[in-house]
């Protein structure tokens, strides 16, 4: 099993790089394999709209999103991590996701997933709630903890003294271990994910 950590951070080692990493542990003592994915400090374009996708089954833009893509093929859960900025998750994570989730959603559908987020104080209940919208809206289960998915700090020293975060982000990686094996063990019994309908309507008809 495997899970792959997405670090939304223009900071490749910073306050959610420290998150992250705390949930990495737990997984790791659970022998699950972990993988961090920086997604970078230079610009990412957003969706152009332009639903080639549909066609190509990959986004048109050849960037880091098609990296991302191709890595969630053979992984088997997820963790969004991001900085709070003016109470929203980074611009350049929400135009990966919005362009991942949209192109290549199938491969995310049904694996569980965790939004994490660090904040010096305020927003990170907002930023949570934009992330975890993207897993509800593609049936992915959504991994919880013993607390909101939050840490505190400016720089990566102060969120390591925020003890509270941090076994909340250990206890994420725990709780995902647990939910990975439940479901490792319900497919050897013959359970198979469900074949969700799907009907597109909007509020005129």
């Amino acid at each position: 099993m495997k899970v792959l950590l997405v670090n939304g951070s223009s900071r490749n080692n910073g306050c959610t790089f420290t998150a992250l990493s705390e949930v990495a542990r737990a997984l790791n003592e659970e022998d699950v394999e972990t993988e961090l994915f920086f997604i970078g400090n230079t610009p990412v374009s957003d969706c152009i709209a332009c639903r080639k996708c549909r066609e190509t089954g990959k986004c048109i833009i050849d960037d880091l999103v098609n990296t991302l893509a191709e890595k969630a093929k053979t992984v088997d859960g997820f963790v969004f991590g991001s900085p709070v900025y003016y109470a929203h998750p980074t611009a350049r994570l929400l135009a990966v996701m919005d362009r991942v989730f949209y192109s290549a959603g199938r491969y995310f559908a049904f694996k569980p997933a965790a939004a994490v987020l660090s904040a010096r104080r305020a927003g990170t209940t907002a930023s949570f709630d934009v992330i975890n919208k993207y897993f509800t809206i593609n049936s992915m289960p959504v991994v919880s903890s013993t607390y909101w998915n939050h840490v505190y700090g400016r720089q990566a020293e102060e969120v390591k003294q925020d003890k509270e975060g941090l076994m909340t982000m250990y206890n994420i990686g725990k709780n995902m271990a647990w939910l990975l094996k439940c479901i490792a063990f319900g497919k050897k019994q013959g359970i198979l994910i469900p074949d969700n309908e799907k009907v597109l309507t909007d509020f005129i008809r």
